[in-house]
């Protein structure tokens, strides 16, 4: 896709948002919602309101830069309080878990929301979110929650381009999804499970490693990362202090995914459960 197309579509996101007058996003703090906030303050200016959710399957790291990203910008950030476990069904891990998450998520924005009087939400799946299993849209459609960037067609390529000329920090910032999709549908998620999993990944990413999912099997830990990962774990000694740790985490065996990372890894498995 050409750069000239890519500002095209800019061109268009903004046109689309100018209508809509004022504005809540659901800000997670990653490249595409981080994206979608800079072009909406830049259209609405201070009739935005950036929202974010401080949940145990959210990083602190995370909430952290989105924070600083408001900052800033000098962006109105509210945080709520988000606890995914606490919904019925969600723990058990069933393949439906994101449309949960999404709706009790969305729900809660919703409420800052209509607490300011604003009709309009939005948040900030791209087009290539379509070629998978994403339940979490059905959720974002039955809330009535807008999708700016996927309705003007954007792609996460484009998306990343476009930041970079705009000086956005998250433009080469790695792909990032809760910490729950580190599990396989139907094992059993607890925050001390999910603070195992954050902390591991923590570890590597203190070690350099920059795309990186670490995705939990019980006593063991199936790392996924990138061609620059799998570079770095040529190294004996790393090998062995990332073993070292892991134990200390609470994991018996560590092992490399072949494959390497790829979003939606666990929905490989979605065929065995049906």
């Amino acid at each position: 896709m050409s750069d000239t197309s890519a500002h095209a579509k800019y061109e268009q996101l903004k046109n689309y948002l100018h209508p809509l007058e004022r504005l809540v996003v659901s800000f997670s703090g990653g490249v595409d919602s981080t994206f979608l906030l800079k072009a909406a303050h830049d259209v609405l200016g201070n009739n935005v309101i950036a929202v974010s959710a401080r949940s145990s399957t959210f990083p602190k790291r995370e909430l952290d830069e989105a924070i600083a990203f408001t900052e800033s910008c000098g962006i109105e950030h509210v945080i709520i309080d988000s606890e995914e476990l606490e919904v019925e069904g969600f723990s058990s891990n069933p393949p439906h878990r994101c449309y949960l998450c999404k709706t009790e998520l969305l729900g809660k924005v919703r409420a800052v929301a209509d607490s300011r009087g604003i009709a309009h939400i939005a948040e900030g799946s791209n087009a290539d979110d379509d070629g998978d299993y994403r339940p979490g849209l059905q959720a974002v459609r039955e809330c009535n929650v807008l999708s700016p960037l996927r309705q003007v067609g954007f792609t996460k390529d484009e998306i990343r381009r476009l930041s970079k000329e705009l000086g956005l920090p998250t433009w080469n910032k790695q792909s990032f999804a809760c910490l729950s999709s580190r599990f396989p549908y139907g094992e059993t998620i607890t925050k001390e499970r999910l603070q195992r999993i954050d902390l591991a990944e923590q570890f590597l990413i203190d070690n350099g490693f920059k795309q990186v999912r670490v995705r939990f099997h019980g006593n063991l830990a199936r790392i996924e990362t990138d061609e620059a990962g799998f570079q770095k774990l040529t190294d004996p000694e790393l090998r062995r202090r990332i073993h070292s740790q892991f134990k200390i985490i609470g994991f018996d065996y560590v092992a490399m995914d072949l494959l390497g990372y790829r979003t939606g890894s666990m929905n490989e498995t979605l065929l065995l459960i049906h």
